[in-house]
């Protein structure tokens, strides 16, 4: 799904920059027969904006992302975050995806159940809808089910304005929501196609959560919780700073984890009342959840987190089938930073 671009030829690399509240992520992976190659990786620190950067705040961001992965071409994708993208659920007539692109953009409201003027929306048909009854016109009024994409019109064109300044070709915008699913169905195919599970990604302001049943992105969210809330948390319990708190939520010492205990309990009750959710409208029981982010690094956070919400509960590698032909320094640190890498991981998929 791309709500910019997507008409390229085929490729066999591609460059994609998940752009994130706090680090942005850059992976640059190649398509190698059937599977994929990480070539190089970086996290950058997003630059603290009190607003809207500008498209040469932007691309002054965007080149020091690419030199820091060493990536001498042009061609890159962005991801476009939670804030600035919307990725919904919803029942379109049976028409080419170019039709239901104008649907949505002239009668938004219709289908989505919100005024979205000038946004941009792109749509992907995973199944349709039969009428119910014995009517002879099914064909005629069967709906498709379609994975709606958007985001505003300002948003998109700022940041093609941002790679022109950068002397960048942004080939596709790629809104977050659809990623965490691409890159768990090619790191665990077998899981994706055949059960029914949950896929966390704990970010800094934000997290989302992604139930996937038997191949099928059935349900996405975004929650107003992440990893920045838990560390401040921990830093005001325990009277340290915040990089202090940083460090301790993942090693974790014996003496803060009843404080740690507290602060993860409305996150833990905000997944579980998604999963309730699905299972009460699907009839249907999530068997797993897998976390991603950075803090799925702290084994105390996992443990914490299967409590609450009373499934089995475990971190995940995106790059668990990717060959890696990695400088021996970006070798050593992938161990702690794969987690980190979900959503750049599922655009760069997604692309290929």
């Amino acid at each position: 799904m791309s709500l910019f671009g997507g008409n390229s030829n085929k490729r066999n690399q591609v460059v994609a920059i998940d752009l994130g509240q706090r680090t942005t992520k850059a992976i640059h992976v190649h398509k190698r027969g059937e599977g994929f190659e990480l070539a190089q990786y970086a996290l950058v620190e997003t630059p603290a904006f009190e607003r809207t950067p500008s498209p040469q705040i932007m691309a002054e961001h965007l080149k020091s992302v690419v030199d820091a992965i060493r990536y001498k071409g042009k061609k890159v994708v962005l991801i476009l975050g939670v804030s600035e993208s919307l990725l919904r659920h919803a029942e379109l007539p049976l028409v080419p995806v170019s039709d239901m692109r104008l649907m949505l953009k002239y009668n938004p409201k219709a289908y989505l159940q919100q005024e979205l003027n000038d946004y941009i929306f792109d749509c992907h048909s995973i199944g349709v809808v039969e009428p119910g009854g014995d009517s002879p016109a099914k064909t005629a009024t069967a709906k498709a089910r379609v994975l709606v994409g958007g985001a505003r019109r300002q948003t998109l064109d700022q940041l093609q304005e941002a790679g022109k300044l950068a002397g960048l070709v942004i080939e596709e915008i790629v809104p977050n929501l659809v990623c965490p699913a691409n890159a768990f169905e090619m790191a665990m195919p077998e899981v994706f196609q055949k059960e029914i599970v949950a896929v966390v990604d704990l970010g800094f302001k934000t997290s989302t959560i992604s139930i996937l049943a038997n191949g099928e992105l059935a349900l996405s969210r975004v929650l107003s919780l992440g990893a920045d809330k838990l560390t401040a948390g921990l830093a005001e319990a325990m009277g340290v700073s915040y990089a202090e708190a940083e460090g301790i939520k993942i090693g974790l010492p014996e003496e803060v984890q009843g404080a740690m205990q507290s602060l993860m309990i409305p996150l833990g009750r905000e997944l579980r009342a998604s999963i309730d959710f699905f299972e009460h409208q699907q009839d249907k029981t999530v068997t797993q959840v897998f976390i991603s982010g950075g803090s799925a690094r702290s084994p105390f956070l996992i443990e914490s987190l299967q409590s609450e919400l009373m499934v089995q509960t475990r971190p995940w590698n995106p790059l668990a089938s990717f060959n890696l032909a990695l400088p021996p320094e970006k070798l050593g640190e992938l161990e702690s930073t794969a987690t980190q890498l979900t959503v750049a991981v599922g655009g760069a998929i997604g692309t290929l």
